[in-house]
């Protein structure tokens, strides 16, 4: 039997459209574990061979995920490189995150829907993590400026399988899940999947409750019409961690573990995410499928921390220039941090629906394989803010963990009701000329109009520079070209041209200013290559690419913004996933970006300064060997190099390393695994947040994990 990087098991879990597909060659059955995927549906919105997709995409797949101990997103998420992390800031909450130097907030799917929730992702329920790299509002609409990331779940198959895990670990660190998969008859069956954790970190004070269900129905498996439903049901009760704040443009030089705020803030997170798939097959030729998916996000953040740092004289507090990276040359014996609230209720509902009709068809001796749908959706988001007074003043060096003290009293602030509505069209086609030459080449038009309004505004508050209310409707046509040579089964060579745009109201809030301004437009070009060594069992990919913002949004003076500033990203990539031999597996890759601020106004200071959070080398590696057929070790690296946390590049943050490693006992029905994180214990810094002057959040020491898996 041959040994292949392609596994079987994946086609198993996320089943292909019953359509005709550009073909996927496979060879040989492999074994489940395999770091590799043969397709990706983030690149084409179908199963395409990832040789057929011209642009740079990353697959993080479940046998990666389970090896490494992962259990968020944001744990996936370290396995590629060209991705950085915020955390918790301003009115944002959840997974904030960088890609290619751009913000990719409200850039993540779920099977392919927009998931646009402020809330903490775990991958329970998750068989992959698929990153598209470049602008792609052609294939998902707004956003999309660096590229998108999409989850993709778990889906029933015939056959029954169950398994369960338990995992305790350092620092009372404890976790459960469990996958049920039933097959109810010989076309039907029902998955569900289960997730319990209790965890604290080597950060003080810090500690996380969360829980989540995943149940799935597939109707139809194999036959001419299938129908999936599926939801998620998670609830988090977290504590979010705002980081080190700068002093001399550095992150505060104290013990790694200190924990600033008090000790009942908390973010609350209900999530409900209902999905519905329809697939019908019209001809051996051609499928229609249907796709809608409503989901609600409830936050519920009541989080003190510091927003300043300075001298205290008495009661008198005297913050320090944020503009000048917070520089003294007092010593932090000398200084001390002022708390204020993020107190917040957010209640986020979306309704979108996709219909597309996937059809392969030739012309002449030409060979099309043509994708065309429409796409509606309706967003409301609610922020209601809150503010809370005589809130403590700490002192850097020995902050006091304390609740919220009782004199403090909160008032109602800003309510900001914010809704959307997108309509959109698309085309894209993947034109066979030979064996050898493809040409992809799509069209999107959109629609968006959004508007908010503020019940605490300038026309009625003295001082409040607040709009009152806002509106904007954007029409804007994104498109997609790509060309793709492939000399031989084993090698892919493209060259691919995207564009995007980014409505100021995009993430359905408003900076004052920004309101009555068009969309940001972004585009890029990328030439790559693909190969597959080694019989097919260990993929190369490698790209050059730019991408530039145009027209981006420049602060001129207080509360007046033009589309003047251009931002530009140069970048190579490279990446290798799949097996050396057949007991070494290997994932990993490297990027390299020289990001610039090319132009900007200069009340902004950010003219020839370096994006904020955008590394210039950033580099992941994670491997695995079978000792025998029981025993597995591995283990791997991430590395960032120096990076800013702000566009004026007032707050540095030095490079990032961490090694971790791992230990497995392998047997059919059970499964033992020892992960060590941070095996070094550096101190370094995982996270930047621009706000505040710039802010980092310090990784975790050492710690360990112990988790058991058994089958039934």
């Amino acid at each position: 039997m041959i040994w292949s990087a392609h596994p079987l098991a994946a086609s198993a879990q996320q089943t292909a459209p019953a359509t005709a597909l550009p073909e996927v060659r496979i060879s040989g059955e492999a074994p489940t574990d395999d770091y590799a995927p043969a397709t990706s549906s983030v690149g084409a919105k179908v199963p395409t061979a990832l040789r057929d997709i011209p642009q740079s995409v990353t697959v993080v797949n479940r046998a990666v995920l389970d090896a490494q101990g992962a259990a968020s997103l944001s744990d996936a998420l370290r396995n590629v490189p060209g991705i950085t992390l915020g955390a918790a800031e301003g009115g944002q909450i959840g997974n904030n995150i960088n890609l290619r130097g751009f913000t990719a907030r409200t850039d993540i799917y779920l099977d392919g829907m927009r998931d646009r929730g402020q809330y903490y992702r775990d991958i329970f329920d998750l068989e992959s993590v698929e990153v598209l790299k470049g602008p792609s509002s052609m294939l998902f609409g707004r956003g999309s400026t660096g590229g998108v990331i999409n989850q993709v779940s778990k889906q029933p198959t015939l056959r029954e399988a169950h398994e369960v895990s338990a995992t305790v670990g350092t620092n009372s660190y404890l976790r459960s899940t469990a996958d049920l998969n039933h097959v109810l008859s010989d076309t039907s069956a029902f998955r569900l999947n289960l997730m319990a954790q209790d965890t604290s970190t080597t950060r003080d004070v810090i500690n996380n409750q969360d829980f989540g269900i995943a149940p799935s129905l597939r109707l139809g498996i194999g036959t001419p019409t299938e129908i999936t439903l599926s939801a998620l049901i998670q609830h988090n009760r977290d504590m979010p961690d705002y980081g080190f704040l700068t002093v001399n443009g550095r992150p505060t030089d104290v013990r790694r573990d200190n924990y600033y705020g008090t000790t009942d803030s908390r973010v609350v997170q209900d999530v409900t995410t209902l999905s519905a798939r329809v697939e019908h097959k019209l001809s051996p030729t051609t499928t229609l499928r249907n796709q809608t998916q409503f989901s609600r996000y409830n936050i519920d953040s009541r989080v003190v921390a510091p927003n300043a740092i300075g001298t205290l004289n008495g009661n008198s507090f005297t913050a320090l220039n944020t503009a000048t990276g917070n520089a003294t040359s007092l010593p932090l014996s000398s200084l001390y941090l002022r708390y204020s609230s993020r107190d917040r209720d957010l209640t986020d509902e979306s309704l979108f629906n996709q219909t597309d009709v996937i059809s392969k068809f030739n012309t002449g001796a030409f060979k099309h394989t043509l994708i065309a749908g429409v796409e509606l959706g309706h967003e409301n988001y609610n922020n209601q803010a809150y503010s809370r007074n005589n809130l403590p003043i700490m002192p850097v060096q020995g902050p006091v963990y304390a609740d919220t003290p009782s004199t403090s009293r909160s008032t109602v602030g800003n309510l900001a009701q914010t809704g959307a509505t997108t309509i959109a069209a698309y085309a894209n086609d993947t034109l066979e000329l030979s064996k050898q030459w493809k040409l992809v080449g799509g069209l999107r038009w959109d629609r968006y109009r959004a508007g908010i309004s503020n019940s605490i505004n300038s026309a009625n508050t003295a001082g409040n520079t607040v709009v009152p209310s806002a509106s904007q409707t954007v029409n804007f046509t994104s498109v997609r070209a790509g060309a793709i040579y492939q000399p031989s089964d084993t090698q892919s060579y493209y060259a691919s041209y995207g564009t995007s745009f980014n409505p100021s109201l995009e993430q359905l809030t408003v900076t004052t200013g920004q309101q009555n301004l068009d969309p940001e437009k972004n585009r890029s070009v990328e030439v790559g290559a693909k190969w597959d060594l080694l019989d097919g069992n260990l993929s190369l990919n490698s790209a050059l690419f730019r991408i530039e913002k145009t027209n981006a949004r420049t602060q001129v003076a207080t509360g007046v913004y033009q589309l003047d500033g251009d931002v530009r990203v140069n970048g190579v990539e490279i990446g290798v996933a799949g097996r050396i031999t057949p007991k070494w597996q290997v994932f990993g890759g490297y990027t390299w970006l020289n990001a610039e601020i090319v132009q900007a106004a200069a009340f902004e200071n950010t003219q020839g300064r370096v994006p904020a959070n955008t590394p210039k080398s950033s580099a992941t590696l994670w491997t695995s060997y079978k000792l025998t057929p029981a025993w597995e070790t591995g283990g791997g690296a991430t590395y960032l190099s120096n990076r800013y946390a702000n566009n004026t590049n007032t707050s540095a943050i030095g490079s990032y390393l961490r090694w971790d490693a791992m230990l497995a006992y392998h047997q059919p029905k059970y499964d033992l695994r020892l992960n060590l994180l941070n095996l070094t214990d550096r101190r370094d810094y995982v996270a930047a947040i621009a706000s505040d002057g710039g802010r980092a959040v310090p990784e975790i020491g050492r710690a360990a994990l112990l988790t058991g898996t058994y089958r039934f």
